[in-house]
């Protein structure tokens, strides 16, 4: 017995059949979605997102929160940082915490 599968592609924004739309992802307060848009949803989509996606900041390897605490406890102790951003022409003081630009150069010199 033959079959035959056809696939109808569905704008979920406006609910018309388009063999354009394609399934984009994004974002929300940790919440992962998912979208099948036409290529006219699409645009206004990034239209509407636009103002928002310039004034973010990208996440990504090393820009997930916690990561860099993970990185400050990893790559050693205070002493080595502090010794690391003195060679390295930092203002740190010898007691207190650590800045974080100081924290992310470091770990970042490590990485390379």
């Amino acid at each position: 017995m033959a079959q035959k599968y056809i696939t109808i592609y569905t704008d979920d924004l406006t609910g018309e059949e388009s063999q354009e739309a394609e399934t984009h992802t994004f974002s929300i307060d940790g919440v992962a979605y998912e979208i099948d848009l036409g290529p006219d949803s699409y645009e206004q989509m990034l239209q509407a997102f636009g103002p928002f996606v310039k004034a973010a900041r990208k996440q990504g390897k090393g820009n997930k929160p916690g990561n860099r605490a993970k990185a400050y406890r990893r790559n050693g102790d205070t002493a080595a940082i502090r010794s690391w951003a003195k060679e390295n022409g930092y203002a740190v003081n010898d007691r207190g915490r650590v800045s974080a630009e100081i924290q992310e150069a470091y770990a970042k010199a490590l990485a390379d």
